[in-house]
C-alpha cells in the first residue's frame, strides 16, 4: 500500500476517534451502489410429515411432483393409480444470497407451504434448487424444517393454532453454486447511497471524508448519493472502505411530521414540529335516551283494563369543553403539555392535529397509517 494511502487512513482514524460524540457511523447511514443482496426462489417438496400434509385429492400438483421425482430415480407410478399421500407437502423455498456470497457457503432459507398441508413440522425438504430472476440456479437447499408453530385439533372440531406452523426455515439450509458479479472493485470511485435522502446529511458527509482523506475526495451527487474517489487496486479499496464506513458525522434533522396510527391510537411527533397561532376548542356531546314505561292499573270492579303508557327521558350532557390556545411557533413540548394538563385522550389529541392541519396552522406533514 502506498505511503500516502496509510497516511490518509492514520488520519481518519484520528479524525474518527476525535469526532465520535454525537454523532452516527457512516455503515449506519449508507449502503454501497451496486452491493446488495439477491432475492432467490425455488419449489420443492417436504416429505416426513406425520400426517398433516397435502390432501392430494385436492391439491394434484403435489402427486405431480412427487410422481416426476419417482420417474427421475427409475420408479414409474402406473397411470390408474392414485397415491393418497399425507405425509407429503407442496412447498415454495425462498432465500436471500447476500453480496460476495461465495459457491460453498451456506445460506438460510424459508419453507412455505402452497397447499393444504396444516403442519411441517418434522418434516424434511427434497432437494431444491434456488433461482433467481434471470432463470439461472445460484443455490441448492435441502434440509430438516425448523417449525415454531403447532395445532392441534380435536374429533369434536375444536382446534388451536400457535404461530403459524406452515411454514418454517432451515438456518444454513442452501450451499452457494453461483456468485452474483457486483462492481465494487470496477473503476476509480464508489457511491454511497443515503438510506433516507437529506441534502444537508449529503453535505455534512463530504464535508467529513474530504476532512478526514483529503480535498476532492468526496463530492455530494444529491440529496441521496455521495461519490468518493477510491483506490483502483482491491486490497487498498477494501481497507479505504473499511476506513470510510467508520467515520462518524451528525446526520440532519428529519423533516417535522405527525404520524398518527388510526388502528392503535399511536402518535408519533417529530422534533421540529410548530403550529401558527390557533385556538381549538374540543368537547364531547353524549345523547342519552331511557325507556321508562308507566303501567296503569284501573280501580277494582271499573271494568277498565291494564295500560301501559311509554315515557321517554332524554338527557344530554356535555363534558367540560377544553380550550387549546397556540402562539407562534410554539413547538413539540408545549402541545404535549397543554394536552396533559387537561387530562386529553390520545383521541382528543388526534382530532386536535387533524385540525390544526385543515386550518393549514401545522407546520408538519401529516401522515395517517
Amino acid at each position: 500500500m502506498h505511503k500516502g494511502i496509510v497516511r490518509a487512513l492514520i488520519a481518519a482514524l484520528l479524525f474518527t476517534v476525535a469526532g465520535s460524540a454525537y454523532a452516527d457511523r457512516i455503515k449506519d447511514l449508507t449502503t454501497l451502489a451496486g452491493v446488495r443482496s439477491n432475492h432467490l426462489i425455488g419449489y420443492g417438496l417436504v416429505v416426513g410429515l406425520d400426517g398433516t400434509g397435502d390432501q392430494t385429492t385436492q391439491t394434484p400438483f403435489t402427486t405431480q411432483s412427487l410422481e416426476s421425482m419417482l420417474a427421475r430415480f427409475g420408479v414409474n407410478v402406473p397411470a390408474n393409480v392414485n397415491p393418497q399421500l399425507k405425509n407429503v407437502a407442496a412447498v415454495v423455498v425462498d432465500a436471500e444470497l447476500p453480496p460476495f456470497a461465495k459457491p460453498g457457503q451456506f445460506i438460510d432459507v424459508t419453507v412455505s407451504s402452497i397447499g393444504n398441508a396444516t403442519s411441517l413440522r418434522g418434516g424434511s425438504l427434497l432437494m431444491t434448487p434456488l433461482k433467481g430472476a434471470d432463470g439461472r440456479v445460484y443455490a441448492i437447499a435441502q434440509g430438516n424444517l425448523v417449525v415454531g408453530g403447532f395445532s392441534a385439533s380435536g374429533k369434536d372440531g375444536s382446534k388451536i393454532v400457535v404461530n403459524i406452523p406452515s411454514a418454517g426455515t432451515i438456518p444454513g439450509g442452501a450451499t452457494v453454486e453461483r456468485a452474483v458479479p457486483n462492481g465494487f472493485a470496477l473503476g476509480d470511485s464508489l457511491t454511497l447511497d443515503l438510506n433516507t435522502a437529506d441534502f444537508t446529511t449529503a453535505e455534512r458527509m463530504s464535508q467529513a471524508i474530504n476532512t478526514a482523506i483529503g480535498p476532492g475526495t468526496a463530492i455530494p451527487l444529491d440529496g441521496d448519493s455521495v461519490r468518493v474517489q477510491a483506490p483502483v487496486n482491491v486490497a487498498q479499496r477494501v481497507a479505504f472502505v473499511s476506513v470510510i464506513e467508520n467515520l462518524k458525522l451528525r446526520p440532519a434533522s428529519p423533516p417535522a411530521r405527525v404520524i398518527i396510527n388510526a388502528r392503535t391510537g399511536t402518535i408519533v411527533i417529530g422534533q421540529h414540529v410548530r403550529v401558527t397561532a390557533a385556538a381549538v376548542a374540543h368537547g364531547d356531546l353524549t345523547v342519552t335516551i331511557t325507556e321508562r314505561p308507566l303501567v296503569s292499573q284501573p280501580a277494582p270492579l271499573s271494568g277498565g283494563t291494564t295500560t301501559v303508557v311509554p315515557r321517554s327521558e332524554v338527557k344530554a350532557t356535555q363534558q367540560g369543553k377544553r380550550m387549546f390556545l397556540f402562539k407562534p411557533g410554539v413547538s413539540l413540548a408545549s402541545i404535549v403539555r397543554a394536552v396533559n394538563q387537561v387530562g386529553a385522550a390520545p383521541g382528543d389529541l388526534v382530532a386536535i392535529l387533524e385540525a390544526l392541519h385543515a386550518s393549514g396552522a401545522l407546520r408538519a406533514q401529516l401522515i395517517v397509517i
